[in-house]
């Protein structure tokens, strides 16, 4: 629950971000609106998605086809 509220609080800032870059007149990159953190990605969704497969086979192996 803590980490879901982190990035709740990261998303609104990186859209708060974006608009202050669009008032500005500067052009944000791509896709910046959209990452939590300003130049940060999300590494290691691999590994989880193998974990969840294991622990939920039934939901998640549809969509791996």
């Amino acid at each position: 629950m803590l980490w879901l509220a982190i990035c709740n609080i990261e998303d609104k800032r990186a859209r708060e971000r974006f608009k202050d870059a669009q008032k500005k007149g500067r052009t944000p990159r791509a896709g910046a609106g959209s990452y939590l953190v300003e130049g940060a990605g999300t590494s290691g969704w691999k590994q989880a998605l193998q974990q969840l497969a294991m622990a939920y086979p039934e939901r998640i192996e549809p969509y791996l086809k």
